[in-house]
């Protein structure tokens, strides 16, 4: 995915500031696509200097925020990058490594860390299932609500599949194995 692109979405939905986009960023976009505010903030700057938003006039009141729009040639950009096709990634993931070396090398302390990644997984998951039960209960099924749910439907499913995968690994790891260390 790309930072720039999940901005523009950002901007399509309605005008913000970068400190407003970045809070915006971290409760909705964010929960799939990590990004710093400097990121942010320097991204901005490149898609104004592409020509695919603009700042608006700065407020002013106190602490005068640069708000910014998506110009037309943002939202073609963004429906560009939208309808092009993409392999879907592979995964990367340095725990499969650590557990494939762990089968090499014999027991280690893996375990730990795989109790602490499944706190984690927890967590995010009772997040995201508090987020879909405030802004879905009850909803309309437009096409917005129904797209917006089903991202929201994904990231459930992801957690929910680190949790069994970590569930069956500590299962694994915990387990009696009478073969000798080479």
């Amino acid at each position: 995915m790309s930072l720039p692109h999940a901005l523009l979405t950002a901007l399509v939905e309605r005008p913000s500031s970068g400190s407003d986009l970045a809070a915006r960023f971290d409760k909705t976009i964010g929960y799939f696509w990590r990004a710093t505010h400097q990121q942010i903030y320097r991204e901005l700057a490149r898609l104004e200097t592409a020509g695919w938003i603009e700042s608006l006039p700065e407020e002013t009141t106190r602490g005068r925020k640069r708000a910014y729009k998506i110009l037309p040639a943002g939202r073609k950009e963004l429906k560009r990058w939208t309808s092009q096709q993409e392999d879907p990634p592979f995964l990367r993931d340095d725990l499969m490594v650590r557990l494939w070396a762990e089968a090499a090398v014999g027991p280690t302390k893996l375990d730990q860390e795989i109790e602490r990644r499944l706190e984690l997984h927890t967590e995010r998951l009772e997040t995201y299932r508090k987020y879909e039960a405030r802004h879905y209960a009850g909803q309309a099924p437009s096409r917005e609500v129904a797209l917006r749910r089903l991202v929201l439907t994904c990231g459930i499913r992801y957690e929910s599949y680190w949790i069994q995968a970590a569930t069956e690994a500590l299962q694994i790891l915990r387990s009696s194995d009478d073969k000798p260390e080479k």
